[in-house]
């Protein structure tokens, strides 16, 4: 009997960029868990944010049923990337195979978490210090990369991670870098927008940069955009944006 070939493409950058922008582009996801009493896969809707290294961050209810299953065993999935009009299937998706790192006050990333997800995600605001919720880390171990029809890759955790010793430098500066950038250019979110064809949209704004790229943010839009190579300071970070911004096209 002939061997059918492997539906499973060989990974390459184009690849490797796609899942990082589907991953890092989402606000909210689909998470299953493993459901500590039965053994069955568990899934329920989470808003999700990154950390400085790109790594996927939830917050959730120490009274939810996920979270409880996180406490038993770390091992989750999430589902992203947003179907548009017509076949869903037709639209890239991202399974990431995680373990779940639980980030409570105190934690020594705690308080950066916080103000990264807050930039995403600002009516959160209104029980986000609940002392029942808590972050959650979700470390990606392997991930699989549907870019629609015949388009699939197999990943691994590393592919998705921004692997970079300025991390930590760039989350300390990065609040001021931004602000200090809007003050120089005020437009520099809604020229960005326009250039990079983002949806029409009320105001646009610069809710998060790392190495790697920087997000808009308008309302229920989020748009992520990668740099070519990562960026070694905040302020290198803010030479790129006003580069893509302002550049002649």
């Amino acid at each position: 009997m002939k061997e059918q070939p492997s539906p499973i493409r060989e990974t390459d950058d184009e690849a490797r960029r796609l899942a990082r922008v589907l991953l890092r582009s989402a606000r909210h996801a689909a998470l299953a868990v493993l459901d500590p009493e039965t053994g069955f896969p568990l899934a329920s809707r989470v808003l999700v944010a990154t950390d400085i290294d790109g790594t996927p961050i939830i917050l959730v209810s120490k009274l939810s049923a996920h979270t409880r299953a996180l406490a038993r065993d770390a091992r989750a999935s999430l589902l992203t990337g947003e179907p548009g009009k017509g076949d869903p299937l037709a639209y890239p998706r991202l399974t990431t195979q995680c373990l779940a790192e639980p980030v409570e006050r105190g934690h020594a990333f705690y308080e950066r978490i916080r103000t990264r997800f807050l930039a995403r995600h600002t009516k959160a605001k209104l029980y986000i210090d609940f002392p029942d919720f808590l972050f959650f880390r979700l470390k990606p171990e392997l991930a699989s990369l549907n870019g629609g029809f015949g388009r699939a890759y197999q990943l691994g955790g590393n592919d998705l991670v921004i692997q970079s010793a300025a991390n930590e430098e760039i989350a300390a500066g990065a609040a001021e870098a931004v602000r200090d950038l809007v003050e120089r250019h005020p437009d520099v979110a809604e020229t960005l927008a326009r250039r990079l064809n983002a949806p029409k949209s009320a105001s646009w704004r610069i809710c998060g940069i790392d190495s790697s790229g920087f997000d808009l943010i308008s309302g229920d839009f989020l748009l992520r955009y990668e740099f070519e190579t990562l960026a070694e300071e905040a302020d290198h970070i803010c030479s790129n944006i006003s580069k893509i911004a302002y550049s002649i096209p």
